[in-house]
């Protein structure tokens, strides 16, 4: 496996083909935050696409640093434009069962981990986007609070502010929705 500076270096001289080596390293880390931002596949998909073509086009004002943090920090632009264009179209609920993870066990345990993952990404998805990016790049794809605050634009301070909150929104969803802060549902 190819050095990422070495790559990048590559990238910005022209080589395609190291670009696209930088994509295919990052490809399923940039589409699963822009699925759990936009919540819907194809839009999770368009997203993705336009960060990486923003990426390659921006790639000489790129000045060192994580490439990783630089590129969810276009990523998130990305995902924030789709959010803007949709105000006035909000997603239905039931997309955000489409991205429930599929889980391992009895019929009961699968169930109740399938609701409980479609119930983490509707909450998720009321979360307001600062929060929501912030909690999906930390407690889904497990970030750093630096790297978070490099991808966001964000001092640490807000950075840590954002997931404390949006953690207690979304805990708050939960117990609303009938899941004890355990996981388990209380229903039934």
């Amino acid at each position: 496996m190819q050095d990422e500076d070495a790559l990048l270096s590559r990238a910005r001289s022209g080589d395609l083909d190291a670009f696209n080596a930088l994509v295919e390293r990052h490809q399923a880390l940039v589409y699963n935050v822009c699925l759990r931002m936009l919540g819907e596949r194809a839009a999770a998909e368009d997203a993705t696409q336009d960060a990486f073509i923003a990426a390659y086009r921006a790639l000489g004002r790129f000045r060192g640093g994580s490439f990783r943090a630089w590129l969810l920090r276009i990523a998130a632009n990305a995902c924030y434009d789709e959010l803007r264009r949709r105000r006035r179209r909000p997603l239905p609920l039931e997309a955000a069962a489409a991205v429930a993870a599929p889980s391992h066990g009895s019929p009961l345990q699968s169930y109740l981990q399938g609701e409980l993952a479609a119930e983490i990404q509707r909450g998720l998805l009321r979360l307001p986007p600062d929060q929501r990016l912030a909690l999906v790049l930390r407690d889904v794809e497990g970030l750093s609070y630096e790297e978070i605050a490099r991808a966001s634009g964000s001092s640490l301070g807000t950075v840590k502010s954002r997931i404390a909150r949006g953690r207690a929104r979304l805990r708050e969803h939960l117990m609303a929705a009938g899941f004890s802060p355990s996981g388990a549902s209380e229903e039934g």
